[in-house]
C-alpha cells in the first residue's frame, strides 16, 4: 500500500469520527464505500485500524479512543477548545492542499503571509522546558537591533501575527515580542522559575489585542453598531466579555469590560461609521480626536 493511500485513509477515518462516534464495523464500511468511489483500496482489518490510530496521533496529534459506554470510537482531546479547533483547521487545510493537483487554479492564497512562524516550535520547547532564550529584536520605531535574553511564558496570536510573552531580563518587565521582528533565536540551557500564579488567559482577560499595559481597573465600554455590521459582531464577538444589551432592527448595542488600549481603539476605528461609542466619555473623546485628525489629511 502506498504512503499516499495510507494518508488518504487516515483523513477518511478522522472525517468519519468528526461527524459522529462510530463502531469499527461502521468505519470499515465507510472505508469500503470510499474505496469504490475513489478507486483506492482502503479496506482495513482491526489490527490495521489499531496501527492507524497510532499513526494519526503521531502525525496529526488527534487521539482516537474507544468509548466503552457508547461502544464506539471517538476523537478524544484534552486540549482547550480553541487549540482543538485550530488542529482541525490545520488538518482541513492540509487535506485540501494535499489532494489538489494544481493549487494556483483553485486556491487564492492571502498575499500577506505571517512571518516568524519558524520560531514557534523552538519557543514552545523553551516554554515547556522553562529555559531562557536569546534573540535579536528590531522595533519598528527604532533603527538598530538589540540582543535580548528573556524568560518565555506563553505564545499569543493576534491578527495573523504571533507574539511571545516573556520577562525581559534587561529590566525584569513582562513584554510581548513579535515573532516577525525576531531573528537569531538561540535556546539556552539556563533554567528559570515559573512566576507564581501566572496564567496567560488571566493576564489577557481584560485586554483586546497584544498590548497589556493597562493600569487600574478595566472599564465598561458600550458600543452601538448598525444592524448589518451587528451581525458580524454577534458571529465573531470583539471580546469574551461581550454582552448584548439591545438587538433590534435599528442597532446592536453591546457592553464589554476591557482596558481601552491602543489595539482596542484601532479596532473601533476600523469599523468606521458603522459603530458609535456610547461610553465611557474618555474613549468617546479619544475616538473623536482620532477621527478629526484623520479628516485633516483630506
Amino acid at each position: 500500500m502506498s504512503k499516499r493511500e495510507a494518508i488518504s485513509r487516515y483523513n477518511l477515518i478522522i472525517q468519519k469520527l468528526r461527524k459522529a462516534p462510530a463502531t469499527f464495523e461502521e468505519i470499515a464500511g465507510y472505508l469500503n464505500r470510499e474505496s469504490e468511489l475513489q478507486g483506492y483500496n482502503f479496506t482495513i482489518s482491526k489490527r490495521t485500524f489499531d496501527r492507524d490510530k497510532e499513526d494519526i496521533a503521531s502525525l496529526f496529534n488527534i487521539e482516537i479512543r474507544y468509548d466503552h459506554s457508547e461502544r464506539k470510537y471517538i476523537i478524544d482531546s484534552e486540549l482547550e477548545p480553541e487549540a482543538n479547533e485550530r488542529i482541525f483547521e490545520a488538518f482541513d487545510t492540509f487535506n485540501a492542499l494535499n489532494v489538489t493537483d494544481r493549487l494556483s487554479a483553485y486556491i487564492h492564497f492571502e498575499k500577506r503571509r505571517p512571518r516568524g512562524t519558524e520560531h514557534l516550535y523552538g519557543l514552545l520547547h523553551a516554554i515547556k522546558s522553562k529555559v531562557r532564550v536569546v534573540f535579536t529584536y528590531l522595533k519598528y520605531w527604532e533603527d538598530s537591533t538589540t540582543r535580548r535574553m528573556v524568560e518565555p511564558y506563553a505564545l499569543k496570536e493576534f491578527k495573523n501575527r504571533w507574539y511571545v510573552l516573556a520577562r525581559d531580563l534587561k529590566d525584569a518587565k513582562i513584554k510581548s515580542f513579535a515573532l516577525d521582528r525576531l531573528s537569531d533565536l538561540a535556546i539556552s540551557q539556563t533554567k528559570f522559575e515559573w512566576p507564581a500564579h501566572f496564567d496567560i488567559n488571566t493576564y489577557y482577560r481584560y485586554y483586546f489585542g497584544i498590548i497589556g499595559s493597562g493600569s487600574g481597573k478595566p472599564e465598561e465600554v458600550i458600543l452601538s453598531f448598525e444592524p448589518f455590521q451587528g451581525k458580524y459582531i454577534k458571529s465573531l464577538p470583539l471580546h469574551e466579555s461581550q454582552q448584548t444589551l439591545i438587538d433590534n432592527d435599528t442597532e446592536l448595542r453591546v457592553k464589554l469590560t476591557v482596558y481601552p488600549t491602543y489595539d482596542f481603539v484601532q479596532e473601533i476605528l476600523s469599523h468606521g461609521e458603522s459603530v458609535k461609542v456610547l461610553s465611557p466619555q474618555r474613549l468617546i473623546d479619544e475616538i473623536k480626536a482620532s477621527l478629526a485628525k484623520a479628516l485633516k489629511q483630506y
